[in-house]
């Protein structure tokens, strides 16, 4: 069977993460399993329990042993350290050059105008610096429909924001972001992406990684032409953060998705779904370009092991046309997106 890879960005800490076998998706009248494991998450619980049960069952009388000898050393350690000395050690962290980053997000909700969007523009930061003023104001923000040539002044809301209240979405056409700042001239292209409808939103426990907890389902049908990618967003009303998930259409062109997220009883910060929760739903349309982007943080952030790639600059679609080497952070996004949400009952 085909593989299907899966990220999921998981917002403070972004977290790669490959479905494992257990996960089905319904591509009706199909039947489709990922074959991958979830190495991320699983790999290091598993590999415990798999060595674990295979040792207790050979190798128990020398397990007894270490187990002494290893409590026998760590109480030595431990007392060495209640009773050394403590010196606090400052470590200089390498501070990168200042740039503009650029947050332009134009997405449209179906079934609105559309007409209003605010694109943010803020300097970086060191990263143990808390107090700098980061806002960007004075800029001249301008977006134009690259067809028609009908250009979208995003005014100055003196806080680091600027917004249109006559902007025009139209599905399949091209638009052109243009920057002007200290004498500079950043610019971006990005086609406006269309997504499809949610069919069906339900919950279950038959699907995750773990039958015991909620998960929520989204149904919906990936047009038949190839190349669609998809973002997730899933919050759960009261945490402080969402839930990100990409996916591309590659193995499933054409299909009826079941699409499902759970929140794992793994997971130290939050508890899972219960009766009573409400979990707000956002499926996106993007381009690949952007889809791309998201893998490559994906592979970044998720985590350095031992065969990980080494991390470099991460570069949107933004560009210094004035300056290359001060190129900007951030990237310039018009998606289509649909809303939903989701009250979870008690079980029938």
């Amino acid at each position: 069977m085909e593989s299907i890879r899966i990220y999921i960005i998981r917002l403070l800490g972004i977290l790669k993460v490959e479905k494992s076998k257990n996960r089905q998706f319904e591509f009706f009248p199909v039947r489709l399993s990922a074959v991958e494991a979830k190495e991320k998450v699983s790999r290091t619980r598993f590999l415990s329990q798999k060595f674990a049960s295979r040792y207790n069952s050979e190798y128990s009388e020398s397990l007894e042993v270490t187990n002494f000898y290893s409590k026998w050393v760590i109480g030595i350690f431990l007392l060495a350290m209640l009773t050394s000395c403590t010196d606090v050690v400052d470590v200089e962290v390498q501070n990168g050059p200042e740039r503009l980053v650029v947050e332009a997000s134009l997405d449209w909700e179906k079934g609105t105008p559309g007409n209003v969007q605010t694109i943010r523009l803020r300097k970086s930061t060191p990263f143990f610096d808390t107090s700098t003023t980061t806002d960007v104001t004075g800029a001249s923000v301008v977006v134009t429909n690259d067809t028609n040539g009908t250009r979208f002044v995003f005014a100055d809301q003196n806080n680091g924001s600027y917004q249109t209240t006559t902007f025009e979405p139209i599905l399949g056409q091209s638009y052109s972001l243009r920057i002007e700042h200290e004498g500079e001239v950043y610019t971006a292209r990005e086609t406006m992406t269309p997504v499809t409808e949610i069919t069906n939103v339900f919950q279950d426990r038959e699907e995750g990684f773990d039958d015991e907890v909620l998960e929520v389902h989204i149904v919906f049908t990936d047009p038949p032409e190839e190349g669609n990618n998809y973002l997730f967003r899933f919050q759960r009303r009261g945490d402080l953060l969402p839930d990100l998930e990409v996916a591309e259409d590659e193995f499933v062109n054409g299909r009826e998705i079941d699409w499902w997220y759970e929140i794992d009883d793994d997971d130290d910060d939050r508890l899972p779904f219960e009766p009573g929760d409400v979990v707000d739903i956002e499926m996106y349309g993007i381009s690949t370009p952007y889809y791309d982007y998201i893998k490559i943080l994906v592979d970044q952030l998720g985590g350095q092991g031992l065969f990980e790639t080494t991390p470099v600059a991460v570069k949107g679609n933004c560009i210094n046309e004035t300056n290359s080497e001060n190129y900007p952070f951030g990237y310039f996004r018009l998606t289509e997106v649909v809303k939903t949400s989701y009250t979870f009952v008690e079980d029938e």
